[in-house]
């Protein structure tokens, strides 16, 4: 099989000639295998090199990297790997295996293996591509699964018994999921099979491990490809039931709502389009996760679901720490979209005054550009006339957003005065009154009532102060 030109085995071709040297030396058959074969053949740029040993592994990285000048060697024993890195490569060495695997755990039993026995216990046929490197058959492609031709067809298949592959290994049925949406792939029927057949045995992966795979399919430049495949396998139910529940149509009266499950993929998919961030998608896919916690059918009005911004804000924190993301400043950055996602949606179907327009900007601060891609994201509808009409009145709130944050200077902004202002102005018998009155001062200005200067604001509390109970300090007292 002859490789694609100008592709990434071409060009570290040299490279390559001397590892095989190095392997013809010491009697030892090599081939580079896995994510980067599968590359060349997708015309991919790729630094992670895999080179299986017909032998023993780590031996052979060390006399690489002491050929290879200014290199760097680790290893890691316990899983008979090493590690040789290489101007902007990383080369990863393992001796060639077979696995068998004990019911309740993925970690296998390993033993010295044939090319045969390492390819046959890869996880999809386009990682169990190699290549040869030694003199005799350097270039040369061995493709013992056809996986050549699912690159053409753009199938993800297993190289064994689908079940046998996943119930061995439970995490390769997230990552045939992953390699599907990243790849903008389908899982052929049997491999789907399998995956469906065997998903309650996700159960003994690490929940870090899933998380890894699921943000890459985040990541992804499709994302409901994966999605997709995860809630008809029904993976997505028993890793993620709070986004499966979003699925399904009640109908009332003839009233229907959307189905929010298919509405939450189509903002994630138009996100995708606008931004890489990882936790800004994570805002997209959790924008309506409470709406089915907060479905009600009024009569005479239909389906509702007021305050699923605010409950769904407050599920971002168990959802997160179940599924091990990260409990920081990320976190809280999707707990604001989430709360303030309808925000300028609102503002686009009314008249918008600058009060409005200042008070979203000051809610979202830093985050204002984020907050409006992910609405802009969010205007989904079959009407393709109503989604122009909402997207040129959301235009008009951008430019108005624009206009006010000149004049204004909103960014990050603070009230001019603060809590010990207020302390050294005014006797506070309980500590709830000086967040009313910190309240108090910046609802006025937002609502262009007051001047956004000190002086202003404390003139205005002396009056707000003396009609709500709360004295002015004197002298006296």
């Amino acid at each position: 099989m002859d490789l694609p030109s100008h592709n990434a085995f071409k060009n570290y071709e040299t490279l390559f000639k001397k590892i095989g040297r190095i392997a013809d030396d010491s009697n030892l058959e090599i081939y580079l295998i896995g994510g980067f074969v599968r590359d060349i053949f997708l015309h991919r740029e790729s630094k992670d090199i895999d080179i299986v040993v017909i032998g023993k592994g780590i031996d052979f990285a060390k006399k690489v990297a002491h050929v290879l000048p200014n290199s760097k060697f680790s290893f890691f024993e316990n899983f008979g790997t090493a590690q040789v890195i290489y101007e902007d490569l990383i080369i990863e060495f393992v001796g060639a295996r077979k696995e068998s695997y004990e019911r309740n755990s993925r970690k296998p039993f390993v033993e010295a293996g044939t090319l045969q026995d390492d390819q046959e216990r890869r996880d999809l046929t386009i990682n169990a591509l190699s290549i040869g490197l030694n003199a005799h058959n350097f270039g040369n492609v061995i493709d013992p699964f056809k996986g050549l031709d699912d690159l053409d067809q753009q199938i993800i298949r297993t190289p064994m018994d689908a079940d046998t592959t996943f119930s061995d290994d439970p995490l390769r049925m997230m990552r045939a999921i992953r390699f599907a949406s990243q790849l903008g792939f389908r899982i052929e029927e049997k491999t789907f099979d399998g995956i469906e057949r065997n998903k309650e045995r996700i159960k003994i992966i690490s929940q870090e491990r899933i998380t890894e795979e699921l943000n890459k399919i985040v990541l992804s430049p499709v994302p409901s490809i994966g999605f997709e495949y995860l809630f008809d396998t029904g993976l997505l139910h028993l890793i993620f039931p709070e986004m499966a529940n979003l699925y399904g149509v009640e109908t009332i009266n003839n009233n229907s709502h959307k189905d929010n499950f298919y509405h939450t993929l189509q903002v994630l998919d138009n996100l995708c389009k606008l931004s890489n961030d990882l936790w800004l998608r994570w805002a997209a896919i959790l924008h309506d996760i409470a709406k089915p916690a907060t479905k009600r059918y009024e009569p005479g009005i239909g389906w509702t679901f007021h305050g699923h911004e605010d409950r769904g804000s407050r599920m971002v924190k168990p959802i997160f720490t179940r599924l091990k993301l990260p409990l920081n400043e990320k976190m809280k950055f999707v707990e604001k979209l989430v709360l303030l996602h309808l925000r300028p949606i609102v503002l686009s179907q009314n008249i918008v005054t600058d009060s409005a327009i200042r008070r979203v900007m000051v809610e979202a601060g830093e985050d204002i550009e984020a907050l409006m891609m992910l609405c802009r994201s969010d205007i989904t509808s079959k009407n393709e006339k109503k989604v122009e009409r909402i997207k040129q009145n959301f235009y008009l709130v951008e430019e108005k957003m624009k206009l006010v944050s000149e004049k204004d200077n909103l960014r990050n902004w603070q009230p001019p005065i603060n809590g010990n202002d207020i302390l050294s102005r005014f006797i506070i018998e309980k500590p709830q009154q000086i967040g009313l009155l910190k309240n108090a001062v910046r609802e006025a200005i937002l609502e262009d009532l007051i001047k956004d200067d000190f002086d202003a604001s404390i003139a205005f509390l002396k009056e707000f102060a003396r009609s709500n109970g709360i004295k002015e300090k004197t002298l006296e007292n």
